[in-house]
């Protein structure tokens, strides 16, 4: 109830806020209308397709937003239609003469006489939708909780009611502006005689929001201009009403828990900055002297039943592992926390598997194409994973093990009960020591001693984590910071972008991209991104376009080849190629660390980016 109350008042919220602007003409513009019959409908439609669209957004990823798009285009082509014949009257007859039919048919009532000869309610309801596919992108700090809960619980009905919920307070403030706005806008009718005027100034009004939308400007001009910004409002709601356990938990005030688990999922990094992540990021971790002492019970082994599929293994469940000690390792294959703990994992999955251990991998996706199972598929031979792994797309195991971050390691001993967990990177000679206590006390004899001694190379190597500077950084718009490029982002609209020398941490697009929420794609070719960092190793996640074709790039330090500098996934000379979806590793500094500037020049079109990581 609290998350729907807060949804609601972060909906209230947008009256004032810039990604509303917009659509505010189209709502003044029926303001000299009877609310019941055009103002309500409108709204109702606006509310009921937004939280549809949203709801799709949340659960569909890539095609939704594919198919939101061509909502949006077709959303614009409708309310420059409608502008126009607020400029032109009887263009506007003749127009909505086939609506006025339809209108007429749907709309027969017991005094239809007068009814029949136009139907304003369908008319606005229609508008009301057309409103509701524009505003749908917008997604103010209230909206992307929802969201990223959403992304992280599946489709349900709790995330169509707290969508529903924003766009009923969204709703709630416009009709009151309706209301007030109507009033005004008929004195001024009655007194000054100047009705027709403005019905064309809102005509004006109208297809200047739809040039302004169609442009981007509502997105970033208009973010510049607004005279009232929402943000630190809404964060404020979200400080007061979110759920007390979500501030024990350590989880940051940009996640919603749902079910029990914040809405945003973390990579945590337990020796605090392994991969130059943001501080916020790191949390929940254990002393190394946790394990030395006799282990606690910390809950029961969860059911398994969550996946959709399972690579080298028939499905397990809980009950068939009953006298085994089991690890279970939650992992994302783009997530370089994960790849640098996964040589540990595989050795402890070789050294114990005959006394007793069994490893499972649970693959908890972050980006949509890692729901790919044949990826997912590929990742597992490149990185030599022969235990069971679950693909965990719709995050069920996630959720029954009320996880939180990426990678999180739970020790399951013989009676089925977790004993033991860790969260990130680090400790593992204390994990290892976990596993072979918990295999001593199933009876096993002769437990093997020793620890193991993990050599791993390139994305699998430690951090050098004294020397990283840099945060984690995504390139989708949705959690993008420290953006520089001139003008900022143009959310899901092509747009040219520059970017000049930036400060350390900053970064910026140059050439035509298409930004999204979780990734931007190149459009024409000669793209760049442009880096400052402070780190050893610089990573970048990166795929093709949806054709698949291989994309070649090169990378500079400082605007020269990084020469012995180069990581694998590059020669000397900077040259490398986007083949596959997957994290690259783009430079590994051979000598003294310090600030330098990154850039990755793209040769051909199509490309498509996701995050930076360090090391």
């Amino acid at each position: 109830m609290i998350l729907i109350l807060l949804a609601y008042l972060g909906g209230v919220l947008t009256i004032v806020s810039p990604c509303i602007l917009p659509v505010l003409p189209f709502v003044f513009a029926r303001a000299d209308r009877p609310f019941m019959k055009s103002g309500l409908p409108m709204l109702i439609g606006m509310a009921v397709t937004f939280a549809a669209v949203a709801t799709l957004a949340a659960v569909a990823g890539g095609w939704a937003v594919a198919a939101n798009e061509w909502g949006r285009i077709a959303a614009i082509v409708l309310l420059a239609v409608f502008g126009v014949t607020l400029l032109f009257p009887a263009l506007a007859d003749r127009l909505t003469r086939p609506l006025v039919a339809l209108g007429s048919r749907l709309s027969q009532s017991a005094d239809g006489a007068a009814e029949t000869h136009r139907s304003p309610a369908l008319a606005s309801l229609l508008l009301g939708v057309a409103t509701g596919l524009l505003w749908a992108p917008c997604a103010g700090p209230v909206l992307g909780l929802i969201l990223t809960g959403a992304a992280l619980n599946g489709a349900n009905v709790g995330t169509s009611l707290l969508l529903l919920a924003y766009a009923l307070g969204a709703a709630t403030s416009l009709a009151l502006a309706l209301l007030i706005g109507g009033r005004v806008f008929a004195a001024m009718k009655r007194s000054l005689g100047v009705g027709e005027w403005i019905r064309r100034g809102l005509g004006v009004a109208v297809l200047a929001g739809v040039v302004a939308i169609s442009l981007g400007l509502d997105t970033g001009l208009l973010t510049q201009v607004s005279l009232a910004s929402t943000s630190s409002l809404e964060q404020g709601l979200i400080d007061k009403l979110k759920p007390a356990d979500q501030a024990a938990n350590g989880a940051p005030a940009s996640s919603v828990v749902m079910n029990g688990n914040p809405g945003v999922m973390m990579k945590s990094d337990q020796a605090g900055a392994a991969d130059g992540a943001n501080p916020a990021m790191m949390m929940k971790a254990k002393p190394a002297s946790a394990q030395a002492e006799a282990l606690p019970v910390l809950g029961t082994f969860p059911a398994l039943t969550g996946a959709v599929d399972w690579l080298n293994s028939p499905p397990l469940t809980v009950d068939g592992l009953k006298g085994k000690v089991v690890l279970v390792d939650f992992w994302t294959y783009s997530c370089i926390n994960c790849l640098r703990a996964i040589p540990y994992v595989r050795a402890w999955a070789d050294k114990y598997r005959d006394q007793g251990l069994v490893v499972i991998g649970v693959h908890s996706p972050e980006f949509a194409f890692e729901r790919n199972v044949d990826n997912v598929r590929k990742a597992i031979a490149d990185l030599k994973i022969d235990y069971p792994v679950a693909i965990d797309n719709n995050y069920g195991i996630w959720r029954a093990f009320e996880n939180e971050y990426w990678p999180a390691h739970y020790f399951i001993d013989a009676k089925g009960q977790i004993r033991h967990e860790h969260f990130g990177e680090g400790d593992y000679d204390g994990s290892e020591r976990v596993i072979q206590q918990l295999l001593a006390e199933a009876g096993h004899k002769d437990v093997a001693g020793g620890l193991i001694s993990v050599s791993a190379t390139g994305a699998e190597a430690a951090s050098d984590s004294g020397d990283v500077q840099s945060p984690e950084t995504y390139v989708g718009f949705n959690r993008a910071e420290n953006f520089v490029s001139t003008g900022g982002v143009v959310q899901n609209t092509s747009h040219v972008y520059a970017v000049e020398t930036p400060r350390l941490n900053e970064w910026g697009l140059a050439g035509d991209w298409t930004v999204g929420g979780e990734r931007a794609a190149l459009n024409q070719a000669d793209g760049s991104i442009v880096y400052r960092f402070h780190a050893r190793d610089l990573h970048l996640v990166l795929g093709p376009g949806a054709d698949g074709k291989p994309v070649r790039f090169r990378v500079t330090i400082d605007g020269a080849a990084p020469g012995a500098s180069h990581g694998v996934d590059t020669d000397a000379d900077g040259q490398g190629t986007v083949t596959g979806q997957r994290l690259y590793q783009l430079i590994r500094q051979a000598g003294p660390i310090a600030d330098h500037t990154f850039e990755i020049h793209f040769l051909e079109p199509g490309v498509q980016a996701y995050a930076f990581t360090f090391g």
